[in-house]
């Protein structure tokens, strides 16, 4: 791979043509998991509501129907016979089902993702009780259930105080797998509790030590020796040899008896020279990101980063590719960015491509270079995509002035308003307070006439915004610009002289050759929140081209 990449389109299609065998170190995805959770909601509205533009992107995908039939025909006929009998056996009870559906889907796509992970490569898949059982059932049948390595449990909050008659749902599954015995495995630490630092004494230097075993549950005749009048038990050996024990008596390790003979649980660790706990597989200190967490982006199932940074720490090198196929709102391909990894993003909605595209801006600007696959370069292509999925289009146009979706599929009451902008403005009642105003945005993509602009003028009225923006696939009319030019111009009262178009007209070329908008341009975004810059990184990848 001699690049980042960032896929648009159904993952299964972009791993079976795009993505070749054995040519990932590490595969993370986060896919859907529960049927009544809006998973697939990677932002909110600026009301807190979800976006059910994102909603609606998925609205069909997990359902049972004439696609999800086809699909489990084809993984009858062409998956691994285990796999086949387990799926087939998961349909006579489960019968057609949501859940029947997502499995199959999900089937189909992590036989693929075994394929294009390398034999010495790792898989995590992010998951939840809701399904986590039949997923892993899935998994053994695919990566094999000797190459099973661990459920993680991550605690993500606290118990709350919550009335129901159960118990409080506090935690989400990894369920770790890696391709064979050989992988990558770089031993991850944390901090000790209180209640095991409470364990270490201080000694005369002001240092914090304990007593560690010198012995171990092995039985050895060679380490069954009296040692300094100190015996092993007869079911434990020494744990070193005779020469290290001897050393460390004579640096002082050794802990010792009151009649001067070592202690069995003597020798002497000091705190500041060990690494920290090794992190076991129940991950309680790497808590959810809290809702005024300057991480936050307003992505409801965003992930903590330090949560993908301990994964790809810990089973990834630098230079090794990185692979979510459900890349969502990008924490995995932030970290593995931030780490020095090579990765390959793929998402099925340019809502999602286009909110990534913000936050690798953000965060890295021009640091990390990366090829957009999938994404329309030219008006040619543009058309393609209008006519395979408008509303993909639609999402596409507004990334092209970072303008957010409104509605998605449903316009709502108000009819022609498909995005918005928002910008800070002084407030002309108290000019020390500052207010949010709004643009709003109309794209269209078949034919534009003049009664289209009429519309435009209505909506931004209607909805007390400062700018109409109109994005249109074909050239406008010699009317609609007469149209637009009546609206007439506003000033930014931030800035005394300085005044806008009212109504802006913006055919998909122009944007597409960076002849955007004119608004107010403010340094704090409040139609996106913006990723925090990624720290320095202490060496720059280079990838070989």
């Amino acid at each position: 791979m001699d690049t980042n990449q960032l896929y648009y389109g159904d993952n299964l299609d972009i791993l079976r043509n795009h993505i070749p065998d054995e040519s990932v170190d590490l595969i993370y995805i986060d896919p859907p998991f529960n049927s009544n959770q809006a998973y697939n909601v990677i932002f909110s509205e600026t009301d807190g509501s979800s976006s059910q533009a994102q909603i609606q992107a998925f609205e069909d995908t997990w359902r049972w129907g004439e696609t999800t039939e086809g699909a489990y025909r084809e993984l009858v006929g062409t998956a691994p016979h285990l796999l086949v009998e387990t799926i087939k056996s998961f349909r006579g009870f489960l019968t057609e089902t949501n859940l029947m559906a997502y499995l199959v889907m999900m089937a189909l796509r992590l036989v693929e993702l075994h394929r294009a992970l390398k034999p010495t490569g790792s898989f995590y898949l992010h998951c939840d009780p809701t399904a986590s059982h039949y997923l892993k059932i899935i998994l053994d049948q695919i990566f094999g259930v000797k190459n099973f390595r661990n459920e993680i449990v991550w605690e993500r909050t606290n118990a709350h105080n919550m009335k129901a008659r159960y118990y409080s749902k506090i935690h989400d599954l990894l369920l770790f797998y890696t391709k064979g015995d050989s992988y990558t495995w770089n031993r991850q630490y944390t901090g000790y509790s209180d209640t095991q630092l409470s364990r270490y004494k201080t000694d005369e230097n002001g240092r914090l030590y304990t007593g560690r075993d010198l012995t171990m549950s092995t039985v050895m005749e060679s380490r069954n020796f009296e040692w300094r009048g100190a015996q092993p038990p007869a079911h434990r050996s020494w744990g070193a040899s005779l020469e290290q024990l001897d050393e460390w008596y004579a640096e002082g390790r050794i802990l010792l008896k009151k009649d001067g003979t070592p202690r069995l649980d003597g020798l002497k660790v000091y705190l500041d020279e060990l690494p920290g706990k090794q992190v076991p597989s129940i991950w309680n200190d790497i808590p959810r990101i809290g809702n005024t967490s300057k991480e936050r982006l307003g992505y409801p199932t965003q992930k903590p980063l330090a949560l993908l940074e301990r994964i790809i720490k810990t089973s990834s090198n630098e230079g090794d590719v990185v692979l979510d196929a459900f890349a969502g709102c990008g924490t995995t391909i932030d970290a593995a960015a931030t780490l020095n990894r090579r990765w390959i993003g793929i998402d099925i909605t340019h809502l999602a491509i286009t909110l990534l595209k913000y936050r690798l801006a953000d965060a890295f600007g021009d640091d990390v270079k990366y090829e957009i696959i999938g994404e329309p370069k030219d008006a040619a292509s543009a058309k393609a995509l209008a006519v395979q999925d408008r509303y993909q289009f639609q999402w596409w146009a507004l990334s092209l002035i970072r303008a957010r979706p409104y509605q998605g599929k449903k316009k709502g009451a108000d009819e022609g308003l498909d995005g918005l902008i928002y910008y800070q403005d002084v407030d002309p009642d108290n000019p020390k307070k500052m207010l949010a105003r709004k643009i709003v945005v109309q794209v269209k993509s078949g034919k534009v006439s003049v009664k289209d602009i009429r519309e435009l003028k209505s909506v931004v009225e209607a909805q007390d915004a400062v700018i109409g923006v109109f994005i249109t696939l074909n050239p406008p009319t010699q009317p609609m610009v007469k149209e637009a030019a009546t609206a007439g111009r506003f000033q930014w009262l931030h800035v005394n002289h300085t005044t806008y178009p009212k109504i802006q007209i913006r055919t998909i070329d122009e944007l597409l050759s960076g002849n955007g908008i004119e608004y107010p341009q403010t340094p704090v975004d409040v139609t996106f929140r913006r990723a925090e810059r990624a720290a320095p990184q202490n060496h720059q990848l280079e990838i070989e081209s």
